[in-house]
């Protein structure tokens, strides 16, 4: 039968107490040869060199004190840590001849209260420096009272621990969890660059960290940080080039990899700087390129040193670490960066937006109530723009944009500011003017003449010329709102005078601008309660008199006014995005009201209803084209929608595609004042349309003037050859219609059958 006594473990005692014991042992072993004189000294050499031996075969560091802190045994670890080969030159010194004042001084403390309390120290951290290397060191220091037979306190027993490399470690993942905390807390990046080089610092004896960040044009080095380099020294080396042989960073920099310079005052990098870098005692330098997730160099890290060297394997990892990091912080800082950008500025040509313009503005403002200068607000609108996104598409007028934006900034002095509001309005702010126009109207003469410069684009010269109003502060508008709506209104007149030039701001302005907004705010209301109403022109085939569709035209019923023309609010509507409700509810309307003529019994007809553009970009468009028909109920192939040539001319492809997911639900589609426009034929023969409508500025003088003669017969002809009915809108005369049927046209509309009427005409006419 098994013992069950063998089966018991003894408890576990930490190797640090053992070893205390071991050493306790020892002593005592000694001290009992020092106590007894009959032991013969051979022997007494020969017990005291095994058991040295034992002592200096533990790794750790263990020594025994006196009562007055003196050694009277150490270990060769406490003796090569002290710069010595043999112990027996430590015995009977104490931590003053060894350590400074301060650090003896703090042991000495501890070791008398042990020694008098006999309560043990486990485990205490203690930071010493390393007398062969002047490294700092971290020991782990246990430390127990010695008692004799009697039990009384003769001195103390000691064991220290190296545990520099696991502080080393523990401070390095606690540096780098500060630093990334610093980046989420979205810390100044010099201040978070300061801190990853004081990290690496930590860590090594003798280096001295820089970190230099790539200049936006990828040419040059400025300085980010480098806390322990001379302050001198980072300015001497801000602005460096990169290139293949500019000391170890620019090159750095330009090979794309690290670049070792272990002897600063041989090495050919380093020919340029070598003077520098003797001047404050540099000899070394390793750096290596920070490198963005996407590959991109965002600038280098380097670690000097005062000694002629290589990095060790540890440093070399240590580098790795610290460029990640900095990465992480540097790229942080750029995606602020752009993001302040982009909300600040305008995607297409870098020049400054709405909201930075109010916050220049703002500011300008106030420095005039300082000072006593001027500032004016300059509204800027391209005349005719339109005709160049018409006739070659939203790329070519993106290009045209960017140009006369260029041509603005070369214009104005570096303390103003030139905006874009969006489409081809801009806002030019001139501040610190002086009194009067004398000034302004210079800086403005010299802008027009500057855009009106002819601009190629596609191997087609353009002439461009644009119409500015101005208000000047304070007299034209006490704060930021007011100043831009009165340099709007102010440009509104220089268009009305023909554009080509630039307006100040009067006070009878003022009043043509409060009725515009008096305007916008009414027609909000009446969308609200249905002050909108719908009238019908028929359109007619010329041959048999027929009348097979009718056009929806929106009117407005004001409740003061009275009945306002559509010339008055349909431009407003386009401008303020009112058109889009408004649109909405006249596509609804029409759907309604044709499907209760067919319901009363009538002959059936299509209704036509025109689209605006910003309707047709909505990418809604086709769903709210699908819920009208659906909530009236209407047969989709008696709904035609009407479009501008120059619509669909802005995007033709993405046309093309909502007509046809439009058209495979049966609806038709015309193209409207046809021959105003640019359309190419290419574009036109793919567009998925059944008619082409003759603008009526053309019928106007088909009686008289050959030329309208010629281009309505080329529209018809055109028409007929791609399969396309023809109509021609504003006919108002026998021998317009006459010449219209002779040119073999389709089908018209105009006073000369009807003028637009309300739905009850229309049924009359249909039952008729």
């Amino acid at each position: 039968m098994q013992d069950t006594h063998s089966r018991r473990r003894l408890p576990e005692v930490p190797p640090e107490q053992s070893q205390i014991a071991v050493l306790q042992a020892t002593v005592e072993r000694l001290q009992a040869g020092f106590d007894d004189s009959t032991k013969a000294k051979k022997e007494w050499s020969a017990e005291r060199t095994l058991l040295r031996a034992m002592v200096d075969h533990v790794p750790d560091a263990l020594f025994v004190k006196d009562l007055q802190s003196r050694f009277i045994i150490i270990n060769r670890t406490v003796a090569r840590f002290h710069g010595l080969i043999d112990p027996d030159e430590v015995i009977g010194k104490t931590d003053f001849d060894l350590h400074t004042f301060e650090t003896a001084s703090k042991f000495f403390e501890i070791e008398q209260r042990i020694m008098q309390t006999g309560s043990p120290m486990i485990d205490m951290e203690e930071v010493v420096i390393d007398r062969p290397t002047g490294d700092t060191k971290w020991l782990s220091t246990s430390k127990v009272a010695m008692r004799n037979d009697q039990g009384e306190i003769v001195g103390l027993v000691g064991i220290s621990r190296d545990v520099t490399v696991r502080k080393r470690d523990e401070i390095l993942r606690e540096e780098q969890a500060h630093v990334l905390e610093m980046i989420a807390m979205n810390l100044p990046l010099e201040k978070v660059l300061e801190r990853i080089v004081l990290l690496m610092e930590t860590q090594l004896q003798g280096v001295f960290g820089s970190i230099l960040l790539l200049d936006p044009d990828g040419t040059h080095l400025k300085h980010g940080a480098a806390p322990s380099l001379p302050a001198a020294y980072n300015q001497a080396i801000d602005g460096t080039a990169i290139g293949p042989g500019v000391g170890s960073c620019g090159t750095a920099a330009y090979r794309r990899e690290s670049v070792i310079v272990t002897d600063i005052a041989n090495d050919p990098l380093w020919v340029d700087f070598r003077e520098l870098a003797e001047r404050y005692e540099l000899r070394s330098c390793w750096s290596t390129p920070i490198i963005s997730h996407l590959g991109a160099v965002l600038g280098t890290f380097a670690m000097y040193s005062r000694d002629i060297r290589a990095p060790d394997v540890w440093e070399t990892n240590l580098t790795g670490l610290v460029t990640r990091i900095a990465a992480i912080a540097i790229e942080r800082k750029l995606a602020e960066d752009q993001i302040i950008f982009v909300a600040h500025h305008d995607s297409l040509t870098g020049l400054a937006n709405r909201t930075l313009l109010k916050d220049r503005l703002v500011q300008a403002m106030l420095q005039t109530e300082r000072y006593n200068p001027c500032v004016s607000v300059v509204f800027v609108d391209l005349d005719d723009f339109k005709s160049v996104n018409d006739s070659l598409g939203h790329a070519a007028g993106d290009q045209l944009l960017k140009i006369v934006a260029g041509r603005m900034v070369d214009c104005v002095r570096p303390i103003d500011a030139v905006v874009r509001l969006g489409g081809d309005e801009f806002v030019i702010l001139l501040v610190d003017q002086p009194e009067g126009t004398d000034a302004i109207s210079a800086t403005l003469d010299k802008m027009r003449m500057a855009i009106a410069e002819p601009i190629s684009i596609e191997g087609r010269p353009f002439h461009i010329a644009c119409s500015m109003g101005v208000a000047t502060y304070p007299n034209d508008g006490p704060d930021a709102e007011a100043l831009l709506t009165n340099a709007d209104a102010a440009m509104y007149k220089a268009k009305e005078a023909g554009g080509d030039g630039f307006q100040f701001f009067t006070a009878e302005m003022n009043v043509k601008v409060h009725e515009r907004l008096a305007l916008q705010d009414a027609m909000r209301d009446g969308i609200g309660r249905s002050e909108f109403y719908l009238v019908y022109q028929p359109q007619v085939d010329i041959q048999s008199g027929r009348i097979f569709a009718v056009e929806a035209l929106v009117r407005w019923k004001h409740p003061v006014r009275g009945v306002i023309s559509p010339n008055e609010f349909i431009t407003l509507a386009e401008e303020t995005g009112l058109i889009v409700p408004l649109g909405d509810w006249v596509l609804n309307e029409a759907c309604r009201q044709n499907k209760a003529w067919q319901d009363a019994g009538l002959p059936p007809v299509s209704v036509c209803v025109n689209v605006s553009a910003r309707q047709f970009q909505d990418k809604k468009w086709t769903s709210h084209v699908t819920s009208a028909l659906e909530e009236s109920g209407l047969d989709a192939r008696y709904l035609e929608l009407e479009l501008t040539e120059s619509l669909v001319m802005r995007d033709v492809d993405q046309a093309i595609v909502t007509m046809k997911e439009l058209q495979a639900l049966g609806v038709h589609f015309a193209i409207d004042d046809f021959g105003t426009g640019y359309s190419s034929l290419s574009a036109l023969k793919s567009l998925p349309v059944s008619r082409l409508k003759i603008d009526q500025s053309f019928v106007l003088n088909l009686a008289t003037d050959e030329d309208d003669r010629t281009i309505a017969a080329v529209v018809i002809s055109l028409g007929q050859r791609l399969n396309l009915k023809v109509i021609a809108e504003g006919v108002e005369t026998n021998e317009q219609l006459g010449f219209l049927r002779d040119s073999h046209c389709d089908e018209f509309q105009g006073y000369l059958f009807s003028r637009p009427v309300e739905a009850a005409a229309i049924a009359a006419l249909l039952q008729a």
